[in-house]
């Protein structure tokens, strides 16, 4: 008999996380032989628990099909990290009682370093407690920042969309520079990160005087404010991209609100306007910033192809490694060649992955800590190549999916999470 799957999305969502649902949700379509029904958790791993079972077979054909061009979480997302087997037994007894019920031998969650945690905590402990689980994470994070894959699904889309969204808004700039404007401030995300934040800087290479600042380098107030001003004396104008992890050298972050999110880090959100203000009371030149935040995320309609494709692909083979007997991995993807851009799928061990963090390679950021190597970009531009724009219907807007989302009727007692 198939056993029947659990599918979920967790943390911040991205342009391309629905694709990586329908490359999992349709590949196992074409398994009924050894798998029975997906379900998705409404609202991530938090459905399991609450016993919000959505059953994607109600879903037609065509309906999945169109999750690959829609953003953002369609099953809902959530920020809930599963603590230790010891601190909370309660939940993962009730994961299981729920899997039990439900017949579930695969576990697949999309997500990111948080999720790589839970994914790595069910598959060692389902064994443990009775029933054995097939646990594959499927990677997702628009920060780039899990190890051994290349890169992540979702990084790609954001990097395109920061890197043109700067590109614009600094044409903008130079514009208006002799009579008004001289500094746009973009804040993009990245809490220990600099990723997102080095796309940006690809405007570098299109004649955009441009200073990049990274979680990876130590905040230089006065370096950074000589940096500024020799470029607006050169150019006029100057672009700033601004990491929303960027801190000063006793680790407090520009942005740092005082309060912290349920997974424990602390709130960001603000670094834009300190430093814009800085520029203007030392500098004194007029500014606007902008914070990318959601915007960053859901642009699925500059969404980057090979993103796409590779989110699409690593939601097939979690499935695909699940058939062949694979358990507590992560696919990957792996780069055999920059120029041209090929990749194929490898995996890696969610011990190797779970609560490890990848920052960028410090070759990657010029010597005075404001730019981009050619290295860099050389890893940033097959990223952000190719086009896959969703359609659009008659009034100008995209074509994107809301699913059913029918639940099941529960079959166990309630449970507080």
């Amino acid at each position: 008999m198939p056993k029947n799957a659990f599918y979920a999305q967790s943390g911040g969502v991205t342009a391309v996380i629905n694709a990586s649902a329908c490359g999992v949700i349709e590949t196992a379509r074409k398994h009924p032989d050894k798998i029975g029904t997906v379900y998705a958790g409404l609202n991530g791993i938090i459905g399991a628990l609450t016993e919000e079972m959505i059953d994607t077979s109600q879903e037609s054909d065509e309906a999945i099909a169109a999750l690959r061009g829609t953003p953002s979480g369609a099953f809902g997302s959530c920020r809930f990290k599963l603590k230790s087997l010891e601190d909370n037994k309660a939940e993962y007894e009730r994961l299981i009682e729920v899997f039990k019920a439900y017949d579930i031998g695969y576990f697949f969650y999309n997500g990111g370093g948080d999720s790589a945690d839970t994914c790595f905590k069910v598959s060692q402990l389902s064994e443990k407690m009775g029933f054995p689980v097939q646990a594959i994470h499927v990677p997702k994070t628009v920060d780039n920042d899990l190890p051994i894959t290349d890169n992540c699904p979702g990084f790609g889309s954001v990097a395109k969309y920061i890197a043109v969204s700067t590109l614009e808004a600094s044409y903008d700039v130079r514009s208006m520079a002799k009579t008004s404007t001289k500094i746009f401030v973009i804040e993009v995300m990245g809490r220990h990160a600099g990723w997102i934040a080095a796309a940006g800087a690809l405007v570098e290479d299109y004649g955009i005087p441009v200073v990049t600042l990274f979680p990876e380098v130590e905040f230089d107030q006065e370096k950074f404010l000589a940096a500024v001003d020799a470029k607006v004396k050169k150019h006029g104008y100057c672009t700033v991209v601004l990491s929303e992890g960027c801190h000063w050298p006793d680790g407090r972050f520009l942005a740092e609100q005082g309060t912290r999110d349920s997974f424990g880090h602390a709130q960001l959100g603000g670094a834009a306007p300190v430093v814009a203000n800085m520029i203007k009371d030392a500098l004194g030149y007029k500014f606007h910033w902008a914070v990318a935040d959601y915007l960053q995320r859901a642009a699925r309609h500059l969404a980057s192809k090979s993103d796409v494709e590779q989110a699409y692909a690593l939601g097939q083979a979690a499935v695909e490694k699940a058939l062949e007997g694979k358990n507590s991995i992560m696919p990957t993807v792996v780069r055999e060649s920059s120029s041209p851009y090929k990749w194929s799928i490898g995996e890696a061990p969610l011990s190797e992955v779970a609560n490890v963090e990848k920052m960028m390679p410090m070759d990657f950021i010029t010597e005075d800590g404001f730019g981009i190597t050619d290295a860099c970009k050389e890893y940033l531009y097959p990223l952000i190549q190719g086009e896959d724009y969703p359609a659009y219907d008659d009034n100008g807007m995209p074509k994107y999916v809301t699913l059913k989302n029918e639940t099941m009727p529960k079959r166990l007692p309630p449970f507080e999470i």
